[in-house]
């Protein structure tokens, strides 16, 4: 197989980021979509793409897409895909996931159900055997309709992309990493520059902060499902991909990267999640209230993602913490922040309407991502004028 295409999930509304990525990867867009992005690439794609996108939740490689409105047409669509290049004998294979939007054929069980049979009818003509052991390497299918047109494809990832392995602990309302990543990718933040995030819990806007700074791509301590597909991807392959993730890491780096939470035992989760992802170095945890936010240098930033309020007990509380955080964000008159909350208030407490607003889903939960931008910092003088 040479050029193939992958499709690679996200957030409803960071797909630009998620573009922005593949393409400093040296891949093609082929399309964008609400909640995902279609590119071309080699085999060398599935590993790359794994272990370097921040912001994706999976990369799937796209094996048919064709229009049905009826379950014979989604039976004989499913049939007509070379299930043989890419599924052996011995092959584990299920319709692990169906999402359908404004279409004809809407039941996912119905259309997993269908699909499968399909695909065993395929194998069965092209193996020339009745029954499939199923023994062998996964090859879970995941399958988006709309408007009744279908795409089907295989899942290389396995467990979603945001698990990079570094926390095994979460506060009470973890972000995602891969939502987090974005975020920041979103901000104008790069890593000479100060960041603080004032309700950190697990520690995920630092640590993912840290690693984009470092230089440390998120997939490289995790496993992937395409690892066991040794028909398609030679092992080969992850070892080149890995090796040029170790290459470009960058450790040594001075950052002031920090993390605040009022929680003790939260910060310690968030230390041992930082240490784990190999970023304890380069970020400074400490237990502090927001309303003692502060910061003697100027032209930092602030990311984080504050409570929303999601259990009616804690709803009451958050005029006060809004308000609280808006007052010592007045304070760093100099700096900027960034917000993501689903809390419907959070500009009125806040005490400022923000520069601009980003609406994201965060799973279910409709959010919105509050930008209230600071001055820019004076250009540095060039070398050659402080040498005069």
């Amino acid at each position: 197989m040479d050029k193939m295409e992958w499709i690679a999930p996200c957030h409803f509304g960071l797909e630009s980021v998620l573009k922005r990525e593949i393409q400093d990867l040296g891949y093609e867009i082929v399309q964008v979509e609400d909640g995902r992005v279609t590119f071309s690439g080699g085999i060398d794609a599935v590993c790359r793409a794994n272990i370097f996108l921040r912001t994706a939740e999976r990369v799937l490689l796209k094996v048919g897409s064709f229009q049905a409105r009826t379950f014979e047409e989604l039976f004989e669509g499913t049939k007509n895909i070379p299930w043989e290049d890419y599924i052996p004998a011995d092959g584990k294979f299920w319709v692990a996931k169906a999402a359908s939007v404004k279409s004809r054929l809407f039941s996912p069980s119905d259309i997993q159900s269908i699909m499968k049979k399909a695909m065993v009818e395929r194998l069965k003509s092209r193996y020339r055997i009745e029954w499939f052991p199923e023994s062998g390497a996964s090859y879970p299918v995941r399958v988006f309709l709309m408007r009744d047109v279908v795409t089907v494809g295989l899942d290389t990832t396995g467990v979603s992309l945001h698990k990079r392995g570094y926390r095994p602990v979460a506060g009470k309302a973890p972000i995602a990493e891969n939502l987090a990543a974005a975020l920041i990718m979103l901000t104008p933040w790069r890593k000479e520059r100060i960041l603080v995030d004032p309700f950190c819990g697990s520690g995920t806007f630092p640590i993912e902060a840290a690693m984009i700074a470092a230089n440390i791509a998120p997939g490289m301590n995790r496993s992937f499902t395409a690892e066991n597909w040794t028909n398609l991807v030679g092992k080969r392959n992850w070892y080149e991909a890995v090796n040029e993730a170790s290459d470009v890491i960058n450790d040594q780096i001075e950052t002031d990267i920090q993390g605040y939470d009022a929680d003790g035992e939260v910060l310690r989760a968030a230390r041992k999640n930082a240490e784990a992802a190999g970023v304890g170095s380069l970020i400074h945890f400490q237990q502090r209230e927001v309303k003692d936010l502060s910061h003697p240098k100027k032209y930092g930033f602030i990311i984080t993602n504050p409570p929303y309020g999601e259990r009616l007990e804690e709803k009451k509380n958050l005029p006060g913490l809004y308000r609280e955080f808006g007052e010592a964000f007045r304070r760093l008159d100099s700096w900027s922040a960034y917000m993501i909350t689903s809390y419907e208030d959070a500009e009125r407490y806040f005490g400022r309407k923000a520069d601009k607003n980003r609406k994201i889903y965060n799973g279910m939960l409709k959010t919105y991502f509050y930008q209230f931008a600071g001055p820019k910092p004076p250009k540095q003088k060039k070398q050659k004028d402080a040498l005069r």
